[in-house]
């Protein structure tokens, strides 16, 4: 299946200081979103997976604008999240966010170990969606449990999708509430 792409959106939400303390990186968070038609929208389907196998070439031309966007600094944390306009089913959105998408990002990202926060949501033009963010090789660090709001002004319209991949380059300002290090995390399975 062909997804056909009617625009794309890119944010970049960059803190540079918080609580009178200079951050030493920023952090940078980006998301991209893609609006696509969704051939299913009106209809119902039993078999989702072409809506899954055409995830990976999107869910690749998205994420490598997102960690362009992130440049100069490299993925520490990412999430992914989908807004299916009113025609579709929000299981169009999440057929779109399985394993299949989840392992381009990793791989644009240089890799990963942790399972990639998702939220998906049926919405109008116009609404916000909060992507949670959570640390790539290890979801219990902590200071990277964050998220990054967009607002699609004109999506996704009835018979859209918006497919949307975001990263960080680092936790939290200021962290200090404990927990899990970064730099704690070992092994293959990104557990300490």
């Amino acid at each position: 299946m062909k997804i056909h792409i009617r625009k794309m959106l890119s944010f970049v939400d960059e803190v540079r200081s918080e609580a009178g303390r200079a951050a030493d990186p920023p952090l940078r968070k980006v998301a991209v979103a893609a609006i696509v038609t969704n051939p299913y929208a009106g209809q119902w389907a039993d078999d989702l997976g072409p809506l899954t196998a055409a995830s990976e070439a999107l869910g690749r031309e998205i994420s490598s604008l997102a960690v362009e966007l992130l440049k100069p600094y490299a993925p520490e944390s990412y999430g992914k999240a989908a807004i299916i306009g009113l025609a579709g089913e929000q299981q169009h959105g999440s057929a779109m966010l399985t394993t299949v998408f989840g392992n381009v990002m990793r791989e644009v990202a240089g890799g990963g170990k942790a399972w990639i926060s998702s939220f998906t949501k049926r919405a109008a033009p116009g609404s916000t969606i909060d992507i949670p963010l959570a640390h790539k090789d290890a979801l219990y660090v902590r200071s990277h449990y964050d998220g990054i709001s967009i607002t699609l002004p004109d999506a996704p319209l009835p018979g859209e999708i918006a497919i949307i991949c975001a990263y960080a380059n680092r936790g939290q300002l200021n962290h200090r509430i404990g927990g899990i290090a970064a730099k704690d995390i070992k092994g293959e399975d990104g557990l300490v």
